[in-house]
């Protein structure tokens, strides 16, 4: 619980802090200086904890930007303050990035590490389940005695009890491949719901990019259409003298 607050304190002050309003904020945003440094995840729930106020303190920095745009046009220099106000969300992404790396590696490689366990505990016990069954003593089938009754023509007991153990043998091997293939097969299922699951993060990851760049297209156009304007605001006012 402690670490979740500390991790949602610094990534909301990341964001927002960085790309704060003012009258200084002109100059906020110097580019990040080398790789971001990163506390490790000791856990799966502080990994879940850490990309959700990543997912948060995006959205801050997003907001945040979208705001600065508005300011920004409304000055003379348009360009260079829209310039410094995407620096300046370059950075503040930069560092949420590198901590959504980090997390999503820890828990793919605790995700990795559960599914070897899982298999390997599957594979002792299928192998302990078989030597047991080899070293049980055969079970003897009864063999009714009858003095009154002629032998039957046909396998002897010792024949018929080789047969029996013949089959016990091989049924105790089937199992123990059996079961080698169950967990094999848990772990390809268990490997598709991970690529799925990544395949879904990188559709989620390519639209939300395709969305940004469009959003970006539509606010430098608006900078162009403002600077035409004021200059053609200014050749007016110069000829009017």
């Amino acid at each position: 619980m402690i670490m979740a607050t500390t991790i949602r304190t610094t990534l909301l002050g990341l964001a927002l802090g960085a790309c704060a309003l003012g009258a200084g904020a002109q100059d906020f945003g110097q580019p990040v200086v080398g790789a971001p440094i990163v506390p490790p995840s000791h856990s799966v729930e502080q990994a879940d904890a850490k990309l959700a106020e990543v997912a948060k303190g995006r959205a801050a920095a997003e907001a945040t930007f979208a705001a600065r745009e508005q300011v920004c046009y409304a000055r003379f220099f348009v360009n260079r303050c829209l310039d410094k106000a995407k620096e300046a969300r370059r950075g503040v992404l930069a560092e949420l990035r590198a901590i959504e790396a980090e997390a999503s590696r820890f828990k793919r490689a605790e995700s990795v590490a559960r599914r070897d366990l899982a298999l390997a505990d599957a594979q002792k016990t299928a192998q302990e389940t078989a030597i047991a069954r080899a070293a049980a003593p055969p079970k003897r089938l009864p063999v009714a005695a009858d003095p009154g009754r002629a032998p039957a023509v046909g396998k002897n007991p010792a024949q018929r009890q080789a047969e029996y153990d013949a089959k016990a043998q091989g049924q105790a091997a089937r199992d123990a491949a059996e079961a080698g293939a169950r967990a094999a097969n848990a772990a390809k299922y268990d490997a598709k719901q991970r690529e799925a699951a990544e395949r879904q993060r990188k559709v989620a990851v390519k639209q939300a990019e395709k969305a940004e760049k469009g959003r970006k297209a539509a606010a430098d156009k608006a900078a162009a259409d403002a600077k035409a304007a004021a200059k053609a605001a200014a050749a007016a006012a110069e000829n009017k003298k």
